[in-house]
């Protein structure tokens, strides 16, 4: 069993536990061979607190993020989110915990083509019954907070990379959603818009108070992280190191 890693000591306002996984596993098979991803993990981050998981490619960070997003589920083990334990709901409350209570950024931004950018993060919200006036403005404000509010009425083709993924992470959080799962979400940028990106994703979680797990295998982005983990073998180890820059509250 994997040590219980947590952030004590590392965010002095953090809150208990907003993520927390028990003996969390998952196996492939692939023809005769079992591939054995994650073995037995446990760990906590606290609310309010961003984590970093750095790993070899194949080393099972994505199914990790999957799984604790509701998008795949464990073999064994437990996971909560906001103390819901994910692994027990239904389909149908699998969806419901997606829409409302985590907000996804993946590498690739996934925007709809045939909607502005404004369109594009209200969405999700309209969707989940929030009338259609509020939720544009919600979305107003946070394309403000990505610093897009001129280009609020123009369409993905109009928008740069680094553009579409800033319209992505204010997407991620149009809910209000306890947690954002960010999974290489500087991986198509150049090292500028990379930088632009993951700061403004940082210091959104932070304003918004919510709890951000970044897979990642650019170590400049990692160290925003005020917790970093390193995922090898299965197992999840604690990178050490001082307090790092964007963990101050």
């Amino acid at each position: 069993m994997s040590k219980v890693l947590t952030a004590a000591g590392m965010a002095e306002n953090s809150g208990p536990a907003m993520v927390r996984a028990e003996n969390l596993v998952k196996n492939y098979v692939s023809g005769a061979e079992t591939l054995h991803i994650l073995k037995g993990l446990n760990f906590e981050i606290p609310g309010g607190v961003s984590a970093a998981v750095s790993g070899q490619s194949g080393s099972g960070k994505s199914t990790l993020l999957n799984i604790i997003g509701g998008l795949d589920r464990a073999d064994s083990g437990r996971v909560f989110v906001g103390g819901l334990e994910i692994g027990s709901l239904p389909e149908n409350g699998l969806s419901a915990y997606r829409g409302r209570r985590v907000g996804f950024i993946f590498q690739f931004h996934y925007l709809l083509k045939d909607f502005t950018a404004l369109e594009n993060v209200m969405l999700p919200a309209y969707i989940s019954g929030m009338k259609k006036r509020d939720a544009l403005e919600k979305a107003r404000l946070l394309l403000s907070d990505v610093n897009l509010e001129d280009r609020a009425g123009h369409f993905p083709s109009r928008l740069s990379g680094g553009e579409c993924q800033r319209v992505a992470v204010a997407r991620s959080m149009i809910n209000d959603p306890d947690v954002i799962l960010a999974d290489e979400p500087t991986g198509n940028l150049d090292p500028r818009n990379s930088a632009l990106v993951a700061d403004l994703l940082y210091r959104g979680a932070e304003k918004w108070g919510k709890t951000l797990i970044v897979v990642t295998h650019d170590e400049k982005v990692a160290a925003r992280a005020a917790l970093r983990f390193n995922l090898e073998q299965g197992l999840l180890a604690e990178i050490p190191g001082p307090k790092r820059a964007g963990s101050e509250t």
